[in-house]
């Protein structure tokens, strides 16, 4: 089993915290949150289970636990307004703490206390399971099929799996390697670029284990003994550390399978020492598979080159037109077209920066809250994302949209910046109370790109300039999934900045090119809408012109700063 004695003592305080996180998620608990770090005020982790929030301390000390950390627990069981607490102590608990645990009871607080042997107890009467724990979509049973079979013929031991947000290309990843494992043990690293990252996958890769198949981190925060690694049949590792490992004379396990999330980010020599000391994806090498969602690096390179053609290709288009993501109603804001600036020049090659500054005025006034507002009584049981460049600006935002007092607005963001700073407490609180919906609108900055997880939304709010495309799409994906008693997901964009028209007008067109693909459509199909609108109406006269102007829309999607690729007419008469 993937908990022993020996496990749990010879292991660190993160296994063990990452061990009882697995435990019960094969025991049905949801939702599992990993909140355990500086400043987390009592809590290790949460998890919901019968409509119930559950809040775990977990203590790997060589001591018993005493009173103490009991009066701790329960105080943050209020903070964070949790129904039950537990505390899991790698050592016991004393006498006071047990009769502390009697007395909170008769008070009907149902506090739980967890020993080492209830760890090992629990996990032995685990059922080991030969079906699949998630119904797959037909997409992504074709694309496991498709993974499976290329394994097996390795006649090019290379997979490319390109799947937009919100369509699950970790739980196609997952169940590939379980069906895989089930045909024979293969032994498998999984590889990322960040630690949250790595952390996220292995969560996500539990309830497709089986209770004996042990996993294992290897990042900058934990450091696995090679037997360790040697004994694990799942590794995931953090590209940094692994790279740097073998750097200093290392050598690594042998490997079936290595499985690179994000892999649009390969191409560095990082990544580059990694394949070569593994020889994955070539002939006699582990078979090497790369996921990702938006397979676009700004250098040019070409993914082809290191994975080989897609095996599985569903794009963000090619998932709205077969109707595998969501409805989307997007409105792209032209208010703030400075059309007077604009009609001074004509014949002109101009770059993305020099047009920006010209064509956009950059402030926007409190008509991006009224327009949130006005999108928030079309939907049902609306929940949002506000995109922002800033700290100061998703703090501004957020106190805007409250002082209307139609939604709960919350900032969150991951660095400490300009005077501001957000404890993980804060950071892990906002994200269980919009689990929740005590919180309905998050005002985010950098933080929803890649590897957090959020629940379903049916608005998106741009405010965050942003010249990469990949970043776009990941943040738009966030809106995407698929819901119960979710028609569509309404996307207000007030981006000032050309490219964004030009990718406004290129996801109109290639929905409106695939419209003899809604017969395919899994669901009930309600017509895509991509429309240029300034507050208050829609502004067909921009697009109009905007279409004039664009000489190659797909050039200036992707243009630099500095390109020389935005074409004017000869003259403009009359503004538009």
């Amino acid at each position: 089993m993937f908990i022993t004695e020996q496990s749990l003592h010879n292991g660190t305080w993160q296994a063990f915290e990452r061990t009882i996180c697995r435990l019960i998620a094969h025991e049905g608990f949801e939702g599992t949150r990993l909140v355990g770090r500086t400043g987390d005020k009592g809590a290790d982790i949460i998890a919901y289970k019968n409509g119930k929030r559950w809040l775990f301390q977990a203590k790997h000390w060589k001591n018993k636990v005493g009173v103490d950390v009991v009066d701790q627990t329960i105080a943050a069981v209020q903070l964070y307004r949790a129904h039950i607490p537990a505390i899991v102590s790698l050592s016991g608990f004393d006498d006071e703490a047990r009769e502390h645990q009697r007395a909170l009871l008769s008070r009907g607080i149902p506090l739980q206390l967890i020993t080492a042997d209830d760890l090992v107890r629990r996990s032995s009467r685990l059922v080991e399971r030969e079906d699949s724990p998630v119904t797959l979509k037909d997409y992504q049973e074709e694309a496991v099929q498709t993974l499976v079979r290329a394994f097996k013929e390795s006649y090019d031991p290379r997979g490319l799996v390109v799947m937009a947000t919100g369509l699950g290309k970790t739980v196609t990843a997952a169940e590939t390697l379980r069906r895989i494992n089930n045909l024979n043990p293969v032994k498998v690293l999984v590889l990322a670029h960040t630690n949250e990252l790595v952390y996220q996958l292995e969560r996500s890769f539990w309830r497709f284990l089986k209770p004996n198949q042990a996993t294992l981190i290897w990042n900058g925060y934990e450091q696995p003994s090679e037997d360790e690694v040697r004994r694990a049949q799942y590794v995931f590792g953090c590209l940094n550390t692994i790279s740097n490992f073998l750097s200093t004379g290392g050598t690594l396990d042998t490997f079936n399978i290595v499985l690179i999330d994000e892999c649009h980010h390969v191409g560095g020599n990082m990544y580059a020492n990694i394949l070569e000391h593994t020889a994955a994806g070539k002939r006699g090498g582990p078979f090497l598979i790369g996921l990702t969602a938006t397979p676009w690096r700004p250098d040019e390179k070409d993914l082809q080159e290191i994975f080989g053609p897609p095996l599985v290709c569903v794009d963000m288009v090619t998932g709205l037109r077969r109707g595998f993501l969501s409805n989307v109603d997007y409105r792209m804001y032209t208010d703030n077209i400075n059309w007077d600036a604009l009609a001074s020049i004509h014949g002109e090659r101009l770059s993305p920066r020099q047009i920006n500054r010209t064509l956009f005025i950059t402030q926007w006034d409190d008509s991006v809250v009224f327009e949130l507002q006005k999108a928030w009584k079309e939907q049902r049981n609306p929940r949002a994302i506000v995109f922002c460049g800033t700290i100061d600006h998703a703090i501004t935002m957020r106190d805007r949209i409250n002082a209307l007092g139609f939604c709960n607005a919350a900032a969150i963001y991951s660095q400490t910046s300009s005077g501001f700073s957000m404890s993980s407490y804060d950071r892990n609180k906002v994200l269980c109370d919009f689990h929740d919906g005590v919180v309905n609108v998050i005002c985010a900055v950098d933080i929803f790109n890649e590897g957090v997880d959020v629940p379903d939304v049916n608005i998106i709010v741009f405010q965050r300039v942003t010249h990469s495309r990949r970043i776009f799409i990941q943040q738009l994906g966030r809106g995407l999934r698929l819901a119960q008693d979710k028609d569509k997901v309404v996307v207000l964009d007030f981006v000032s900045d050309i490219r964004r028209f030009a990718a406004g007008i290129s996801l109109k067109d290639n929905l409106s090119a695939g419209s003899e693909d809604s017969q395919r459509s899994v669901r009930i199909n309600l017509p895509h809408k991509v429309s240029f609108v300034r507050v208050g109406a829609e502004d067909p006269k921009t697009e109009g012109f905007l279409r004039q102007w664009l000489d190659d829309v797909a050039a200036i999607e992707d243009a630099g700063e500095d390109a020389s690729v935005l074409k004017f007419p000869p003259r403009l008469s009359g503004g538009r």
